[in-house]
């Protein structure tokens, strides 16, 4: 089961969740210093990242792992506060610069190819602090900091993503309030977030077409997050209406902008004007794009980015009292099958991904796909020995195997989350998805593979699994 040549085998990390030095050498304050240093076991333990793996100081460790991979591609992402201490350019940090700098030129030197992350849910504390996300002057922040790393490190980075997840971070952020600042606006900030969240994404995209592109010959995209969706009951009919409104709101509210034609899905437009009109507001509380947004957002994608963990199924649910909520306006019940293996938040479903990536490409005109994350965490954190989450991992292999050759699908890089066990937002360091083995009891954070590093570095070696799909 040999996959293409040239096919992209790589690992992801974010730098919040990795790095530490939370304030180390004029780093400054991101949202998520702030809101973990406010404890209220709002996070597992009230853990911070203040040091997670401690990467800002152990780089040449990462690097060691990553050697012993062989990984073709690493993801990592820049701490916005660390090379902008207020967000802006007004001061710039060059100790930020020269570890970025470093990670880039360590990884190009090794034959790696580094994919970059501008925004990884660490606002600076200083944006945050004059609106942040809901703010439409975060827009121009976020074109003015897109740029500076374009200019900066895009004589050597190829590959970019804007923004990690925006689907996720705007729900977690603004519906839930679980990711910082932490307040909950149930059915309407979420949808004003993602809103400046794509025109943000555009704006930046636009200023590395018109600035850089033709001198760098980079590409830029954006990571959504997807998981697939299957009907409760699939001779429902009302069930099988479910599933195109789950998809409309998780994956097509951020792709069919960027990717088909600069607008919402029709599906979610029209259900939250229902909603919207039932509660009483006088217009919906879904923003809509002027026609010159449309026109700027349009197109303002190189290749197709998608984060996929796992499936769920969905039914129908009448929204019948009107309630207000996000989840009440796409008018469906998620829940897993109780036959699926489930790890966490984790279901293990691997043929998930091979339908979500048909999808992609039947609805987005077979597009080049990069997996920019995927992953299982570790059920038993005391061993090494993985050997049954390994077995996940090859399932999801033999699938997308399948995708690409029996589906013809464009898929050319798979990152597996992640090189690291790292502090994985609210669950803190009790979710392990390393690949490396991180004893964040001892000061040195020593990194030992598990049995699933020793397995993916054979994968890589040989370009794919042995043996028939």
């Amino acid at each position: 089961m040999a996959f293409p040549a040239g096919f992209g085998w790589g690992a992801a990390t974010s730098a919040y969740q990795v790095e530490g030095g939370w304030d180390a050498d004029g780093k400054g304050p991101c949202v998520w210093d702030t809101f973990t240093h406010q404890g209220g076991e709002r996070v597992f333990k009230n853990q911070t990242g203040d040091v997670a793996c401690g990467s800002y100081t152990l780089w040449e460790e990462d690097l060691k792992c990553i050697k012993q991979l062989g990984l073709t591609h690493y993801r990592f992402s820049l701490s916005w506060s660390r090379l902008l201490p207020d967000g802006t350019t007004g001061f710039i940090n060059q100790k930020g610069i020269d570890y970025y700098n470093k990670i880039i030129d360590d990884l190009l030197t090794n034959g790696v190819t580094p994919i970059v992350t501008l925004y990884h849910f660490d606002l600076p504390q200083a944006l945050e602090d004059q609106g942040g996300w809901l703010s439409e002057a975060i827009i121009e922040s976020f074109d003015k900091y897109a740029r500076f790393c374009f200019s900066t490190f895009g004589d050597r980075v190829k590959q970019w993503i804007t923004m990690n997840e925006p689907n996720i971070f705007a729900v977690m952020a603004y519906e839930f309030g679980v990711f910082p600042p932490g307040v909950p606006h149930v059915g309407t900030k979420a949808y004003q977030a993602a809103h400046n969240l794509i025109k943000a994404h555009a704006r930046s995209w636009h200023s590395y077409d018109s600035l850089f592109r033709k001198e760098q010959k980079g590409m830029v995209s954006l990571s959504v997050f997807a998981g697939w969706v299957e009907p409760a009951d699939p001779a429902s009919v009302s069930d099988q209406e479910a599933v195109k409104r789950a998809m409309a709101f998780q994956l097509d509210f951020f792709a069919k902008p960027i990717f088909t034609d600069g607008d919402y899905p029709e599906l979610v437009k029209s259900q939250v004007a229902l909603m919207s009109k039932k509660q009483g507001y006088s217009s919906s509380r879904l923003p809509e794009f002027t026609e010159e947004e449309k026109m700027m957002i349009k197109g303002t994608a190189d290749f197709f980015a998608v984060q996929y963990y796992t499936t769920r199924l969905v039914k129908n649910q009448e929204n019948k009292k009107g309630e207000l909520g996000l989840l009440q306006d796409v008018e469906v019940e998620v829940f897993p099958d109780p036959s699926w293996i489930s790890l966490n938040w984790v279901c293990v479903v691997p043929w998930g991904i091979r339908k979500l990536l048909k999808y992609i490409k039947d609805t987005y005109n077979n597009p080049v796909i990069y997996i920019t994350e995927n992953g299982f965490p570790q059920g038993d954190p005391t061993s090494f020995d993985d050997t049954q989450r390994w077995e996940y991992f090859r399932q999801t292999f033999q699938e997308l195997f399948k995708a690409i050759q029996l589906d013809k699908v464009n898929l050319q890089v798979y990152c597996a989350w992640s090189l690291l066990d790292n502090f994985e937002w609210n669950q803190g360091y009790s979710s392990r998805f390393g690949l490396f083995h991180v004893d964040f009891e001892d000061a040195a954070r020593p990194r030992v593979p598990y049995t699933s590093a020793k397995e993916y570095a054979k994968i890589i070696q040989n370009n794919g699994l042995e043996g028939p799909p």
